[in-house]
């Protein structure tokens, strides 16, 4: 069977709460057989792909559970399994893994599952599942302001060189120069792990989720030292705003200060700035060192989360004088799942038969007039017939797309 990328959109109608990512419509496409799932640090992501009765075409779904969960994950793959496995009895299903988990949990996939678990490397992933979204999904790639919350960027005809900050539990950054070519120039150990760690030990939230809801709320300056709080105004000789971050929680360690006065709301918002700004400031440097401009920010840490983009562009303009700007993409926590999804290979039957990298390869890399339009990646289908509230359905369980 086919992928047909053709007519590929995010499906704006879909109503979901903040930091979810929309499912993607490819209306001709019918049937694609595969799932994968990328196992982070903090959070494991799976993509599939399902049908709707009475629409055209199918979807790329989008889910995320906590690693600490890994056996909710399995659980959600294995119901898909299973309804797959009665419109297709005896087909052998192989389930494409990345990220560190493949590793970690492999074995427990693969007994749970009892299909194929094939370990792709998460970086390649990483970089395969980018050049999709901003080559082929249109209205993916944004840059973020508070006067312009959400600019969409026109598909690069040349999208090389570029840079990837990958924000997950820790901070990769990757240096891209074409489809195929790319390294690790740098990172950080600073990252939605450090920031999770933290305000578990410092307030009562349970879940990331929450401490970004109580980031919203909080006031940084009850906490943090400001330029202000040292100059009593700005230090305009060196462009310091009298509100600039001095000191990230520069106030808390003064004496004769009650520690229980502050606020789990404002804790939360130094934190993420903290975080943020350290993420920000480092992508810079290495974007500069290697003359990139374009910077893109994935990952689950960012969620869509308007503090969080405010800051990182913030950061960008900042240090780069405006000759630099943050790129964010509307399915930033699945990067590595899209590009193990993409590395499925299909059964060939001809040699004119190509699988999604191999065609993004021959676009990015300028080749003209490739053997097929329509890009082969299976022979058998994965069916999910979802209902129109978009939970997948089976005789025995509805799970939520």
């Amino acid at each position: 069977m086919t992928m047909n990328l053709v007519g590929a959109s995010i499906c704006d109608e879909e109503i979901i709460v903040q930091g979810e990512a929309r499912d993607i419509q490819l209306p001709n496409t019918e049937d694609v057989s595969q799932i994968s799932v990328d196992v982070g640090g903090s959070l494991a992501k799976v993509v599939y792909f399902s049908r709707r009765s009475g629409t055209k075409g199918g979807r790329l779904n989008f889910r995320k559970f906590e690693t600490e969960k890994i056996d909710d994950c399995i659980a959600f793959i294995s119901r898909l399994l299973d309804e797959s496995r009665t419109h297709r009895p005896g087909h052998e299903f192989v389930i494409k893994a990345t990220g560190g988990g493949a590793h970690l949990y492999y074995e427990r996939f693969k007994e749970r599952l009892q299909v194929r678990i094939e370990k792709e490397d998460e970086m390649e992933c990483l970089i395969t599942g980018l050049n999709f979204l901003i080559t082929e999904i249109p209205f993916e790639v944004f840059t973020y302001s508070e006067t312009n919350p959400m600019c969409f960027e026109e598909t690069p005809a040349d999208p090389f060189p570029y840079m990837l900050v990958n924000i997950g539990s820790g901070v990769s950054i990757l240096k891209v120069t074409s489809a195929t070519t790319f390294e690790r120039i740098s990172g950080t150990s600073l990252g939605g792990g450090t920031l999770w760690g933290l305000l578990s030990l410092l307030t009562g939230a349970k879940t990331f989720d929450e401490m970004l809801e109580a980031s919203q709320e909080g006031d940084n300056r009850n906490v943090d030292m400001l330029v202000g709080d040292i100059y009593g105004t700005d230090y305009s000789k060196v462009g310091l705003k009298s509100s600039t971050i001095a000191s990230s929680m520069g106030k808390v360690f003064k004496k004769n200060v009650d520690k229980r006065q502050f606020r789990p709301e404002d804790i939360s918002r130094s934190l993420l700035y903290m975080v943020s700004n350290n993420i920000g400031q480092i992508a810079y440097l290495n974007a500069q060192a290697h003359g990139l401009k374009k910077i893109y920010f994935g990952g689950c840490f960012i969620r869509g989360h308007p503090v969080t983009m405010n800051t990182l562009s913030y950061a960008i303009n900042f240090w780069s004088k405006g000759t630099m700007k943050a790129l964010f993409l509307r399915h930033e926590g699945f990067l590595g799942a899209v590009g193990a999804f993409m590395k499925h290979r299909s059964s060939r039957r001809n040699s004119r038969s190509f699988t999604v990298p191999e065609m993004l390869h021959q676009k990015l890399t300028g080749v003209e007039n490739p053997p097929d339009v329509e890009t082969t990646l299976a022979q058998d289908t994965l069916d999910v017939d979802a209902t129109e509230d978009g939970s997948t359905s089976s005789s025995s369980t509805s799970e939520k797309s």
